[in-house]
Formats: structure tokens, C-alpha cells, sequence
């Protein structure tokens, strides 16, 4: 389940950003009693993207904005109660690591989900069931 954290330079001290995966990461598992499963916790894999400030816009003009995208199966992120407390983690975890200066109405949160059966898992193209088959096993 890749996360993607994308920032615009200067938001989080360096090195934090690391940080903010790992803590953010937790948060998802913990939203979907997924902590410290040995099937899901290895799949959910992070990239960090950081950009000048020339290249992020809001209504068409440089902003400084935080972007927290997860690309899951359709069975993830389902619950309206665990949606909302994830967004707010995701968000309060952005403020802090950002020494409380980033805005919070600049950090934004989305989900994209996947077509069933398209969604490699361990190397194999899995369906939603053959992914809750492994997940209930760890």
C-alpha cells in the first residue's frame, strides 16, 4: 500500500521526513487494527517526494502545501469514523514535525483506490479477498 508524502521544500525540518513516514504509516495501520501485522506492515511501502516552492500551487499561484496520498484496495480507508481520524493523525503529525508553522488548511489528504485483482501483494497480483486471506493470517 504505497503512501505518497509530497512537501514543498522548507515545511519540515530535514530529516523529519522520515519521521512523518513512519508516524503516519502507524497511524493507517492503527485506523485499521493493522499494528504490528507481519502481512500488511511489510507492504506498506513510502515514497517522499519534496519540491521548491515554484512547483506547488494552490488556485494557480506558489503556495507552500503538504499533499498525503495513499494508493489502496477498495476495502481500505472504507469507514467513515476511521476517515476522519486518520485525516486528522495525518495532519496533526504534518504540524508538529513542522514546529506548528505549517497551516493545517495547506495539508491536504486523499486516498486513491485500485481496481480489484490489480493490486500486487508480495509479488502476485492479488485480489481483495486473497489480500484479507493473507492479512488475517499475520
Amino acid at each position: 500500500m504505497p503512501l505518497t508524502l509530497t512537501l514543498t521544500e522548507g515545511i519540515l525540518p530535514e530529516g523529519s521526513e522520515k519521521v512523518a513516514v513512519a508516524e503516519i504509516t502507524a497511524s493507517m495501520l492503527k485506523w485499521h487494527g493493522l499494528t504490528g501485522n507481519k502481512a500488511m506492515t511489510p507492504n506498506i511501502t513510502a515514497t517522499v517526494h519534496i519540491l521548491p516552492k515554484s512547483r506547488t500551487f494552490s488556485g494557480g499561484k506558489e503556495f507552500s502545501g503538504v499533499w498525503v496520498e495513499w494508493k489502496v484496495p477498495s476495502f481500505a480507508f472504507n469507514d467513515r469514523e476511521l476517515q476522519i481520524g486518520f485525516c486528522k493523525d495525518a495532519t496533526d503529525i504534518i504540524y508538529k514535525l513542522s514546529d506548528n508553522k505549517q497551516p493545517k488548511d495547506n495539508i491536504y489528504v486523499n486516498v486513491v483506490h485500485a481496481v480489484d485483482g490489480t493490486w500486487n501483494f508480495n509479488g502476485e497480483a492479488m485480489t481483495n479477498e486473497q489480500i484479507g486471506t493473507a492479512i488475517s493470517a499475520g
